[in-house]
């Protein structure tokens, strides 16, 4: 790799104290020695953990100017966020040994070290035991390209420096329809191939087809997501992406009469990044998705590069790592009435004071779940707003991280909530409802709210 010096491998092992079988759990970090800024390091983490296979968590804290990606993550949800890299395992695989691989981008006005430290969190016996390793030091020299004015020690970048911010634009990711065709049955359906590059999108995204009256869609392959159709769209909608780069997924288009015309169809990708939905047109070409080698589709997405990048004006749900499927029907229409209107910067206490006591959800004991259906920054008329949507449930609101969010339900268990949910997409026109955790009535994402209360996770 460009610009490491004197690459060997530094290791350090945590011993718990505590035996799963025979199998003693330990883990290894291995990091080069050095690396030179404006370089990426990979880091590989080695779990020795024996047949522990309860929820489980990895976190590393980064200093700022340091940004980690996802390699190898043995099926664990990776997330990067507020320098701080997480893997949540729901379950554990089963095999004794586990070996996670991620890539750190140092900044290019970087010098001096920093400690990679690691903290596994594991449930046995209905306890949550952590163990922590001590600190493996990697040195960052200088860029020699970079004007010596412009170079920061790590320790002294996160005050003296802007982070850069990479526009949502430059992400390359894309959605490529193939043109429908004939897909040879008597009731003369039509396939459809979606081609979606992802590069490394792992967040909420779902896909809209808009699909031509008569016709009905079933699904064919939806890799891993769910598959819904309903009021004339048929949607894929994913918790996680898959893991690879890109990926197909494909429907069937059932015709209601004999005769009926090839579909036409507009539909839109749209994913998470940085809290931000971003949109973009699917892009319909008449080519064999199927065939095309990884090479072909790199090929294909630089020349679609440069088309034009939707951002809504719904920016749906600030939330950190809750199960997402951003609630769109309610909260899109109070976001875009503030549309070019900057909002004046308001305490969470004044806006508490602003909902009806009758609808303040309060505090509970313990781990719970509720549905939210709907998030905004505007004031509403609860009862008369969500009866227009067939909610029956009695709707509470609360203030979290700026936003007026919108649930329903409370549940001890996950799998009521998830079964719940399921139910509002299929007597609502809320599509987009999903399950929100609590603990003594702070927010908690659903994988700690699992870890906790060791319930198992279902899609």
């Amino acid at each position: 790799m460009k610009g490491l010096a004197i690459y060997f491998y530094l290791f350090v092992s945590l011993f718990m104290g505590l035996w799963q079988g025979d199998d003693e759990v330990s883990m290894q970090i291995q990091a080069p020695a050095t690396v030179t800024a404006g370089d990426e390091f990979q880091v590989k983490v080695t779990l020795h953990k024996g047949n522990l296979q309860s929820f489980s968590r990895l976190v590393q804290e980064l200093p700022a100017g340091l940004k980690a990606v996802s390699g190898y993550s043995a099926n664990a949800d990776f997330t990067f966020k507020d320098n701080r890299v997480r893997l949540i395992w729901l379950k554990l695989p089963e095999s004794d040994t586990l070996t996670i691989t991620y890539t750190i981008k140092v900044d290019q006005r970087l010098k001096g070290n920093f400690d990679l430290v690691g903290k596994f969190s594991y449930i046995a016996d209905n306890e949550r035991i952590s163990i922590e390793g001590d600190p493996v030091n990697v040195q960052i020299l200088p860029n020699p390209n970079i004007d010596p004015s412009l170079i920061v020690d790590i320790k002294d970048f996160k005050e003296k420096v802007v982070p850069e911010i990479t526009p949502v634009s430059d992400i390359p990711v894309a959605c490529i329809r193939q043109k429908p065709m004939p897909s040879g049955e008597p009731d003369n359906s039509y396939v459809v191939n979606l081609l979606v590059y992802k590069e490394s999108a792992q967040k909420f995204a779902k896909i809209e087809e808009k699909i031509p009256a008569g016709y009905t869609a079933v699904n064919i392959d939806s890799k891993e997501g769910i598959f819904v159709f309903k009021n004339g769209q048929a949607k894929f909608l994913w918790m996680n992406l898959p893991q690879a780069p890109y990926f197909i997924v494909s429907y069937r288009l059932i015709p209601s009469s004999a005769s009926a015309t090839a579909p036409a169809i507009k539909g839109q990708f749209s994913y998470v990044v940085d809290e931000k939905t971003i949109v973009k047109d699917i892009v319909e070409k008449d080519m064999d998705l199927a065939s095309l080698s990884a090479d072909d589709v790199r090929k294909l997405i630089e020349e679609m590069k440069a088309s034009p990048v939707k951002i809504p004006v719904e920016e749906l749900l600030a939330r950190k790592t809750e199960e997402p499927a951003p609630t769109t029907e309610p909260a899109a229409q109070t976001q875009q009435k503030e549309a070019g209107s900057p909002r004046k910067r308001i305490t969470n206490e004044q806006l508490i004071k602003e909902i009806d006591p009758a609808y303040l959800l309060e505090p509970q004991e313990g781990v719970y779940y509720r549905i939210q259906i709907a998030a905004g920054h505007r004031p509403i008329d609860i009862k008369r707003y969500f009866r227009r949507y067939k909610i029956t449930d009695e709707v509470r609101a609360e203030i979290h991280e700026g936003w007026r969010k919108y649930s329903i339900g409370t549940f001890t268990e996950y799998k009521q909530a998830r079964d719940y949910r399921v139910h509002i997409w299929n007597t609502t026109p809320i599509s987009d409802a999903f399950v929100a955790a609590y603990n003594n009535g702070q927010r908690i994402t659903v994988q700690e709210a699992l870890m906790i209360t060791n319930q198992k996770w279902y899609r």
